[in-house]
């Protein structure tokens, strides 16, 4: 009598041959559940994967703050410059705070706004500026009229039709004025902002000038 399985669907043991076909069809069986377990395991590490570089790259809707303390480093300007550093009241985000010191060694008070209609305005204040550096901050453009804003006389360059390249420069104004400690200083403000925003400007740089006077 055979001494194999038995099988409850044969009611008799199992043939070598029916053996041999169980167990291939048992370990092809197992293979398979395998492979399908390994297909998930690693779909599963890819899904972790990208989820951990979506959380980890800056989304759109949560803008970076580029804005600077202009007050903070002002009072360490106030050295380099010779000057109190002008920081007027000017409306938008203050991007630029810094002093910088060109090629002939005019040193500058830099400051820089992104208005709310998110656009530039920049003033730039220097104890040693000259005719060649300031033309230059213009784009070597001759001024083109005079105005008076906040009680304050400028020279104006308007840029805005110019068919040269300016950068930032598409409108400014210059002043120069003696302030109470003696020092005989020039001061720009220039921007791409709309008219309005670029009066604003120019009238808070009044005030600000008027302050040291």
């Amino acid at each position: 009598m055979a001494s194999g399985r038995i099988v409850a669907e044969l009611g008799r043991p199992e043939t070598p041959e029916e053996t041999a076909a169980r167990k291939a069809r048992e370990s092809r069986q197992y293979r398979e559940r395998k492979t399908v377990s390994n297909l998930i395991a690693a779909l599963l590490a890819t899904l972790i994967g990208v989820a951990v570089i979506v959380l980890a790259v800056p989304r759109p809707d949560a803008p970076i703050d580029r804005s600077v303390n202009a007050q903070q480093v002002a009072r360490d300007a106030v050295s380099v410059l010779g000057a109190t550093a002008l920081v007027p009241n000017i409306q938008g985000t203050v991007n630029v705070a810094e002093v910088r010191t060109s090629a002939d060694n005019v040193v500058a008070w830099n400051l820089g706004w992104v208005t709310p209609s998110n656009q530039f305005i920049g003033m730039m204040q220097s104890t040693n500026a000259n005719p060649t550096w300031v033309s230059k901050q213009f784009g070597d453009t001759a001024p083109t009229g005079s105005t008076t804003i906040g009680g304050v006389d400028w020279v104006v360059t308007d840029n805005r039709t110019a068919g040269t390249e300016v950068g930032n420069a598409r409108y400014g104004v210059t002043t120069e004025f003696v302030a109470a400690d003696g020092s005989t200083q020039t001061v720009l403000v220039f921007g791409t902002a709309t008219e309005a925003e670029m009066t604003r400007a120019i009238a808070a740089v009044a005030a600000s000038i008027l302050a040291v006077k």
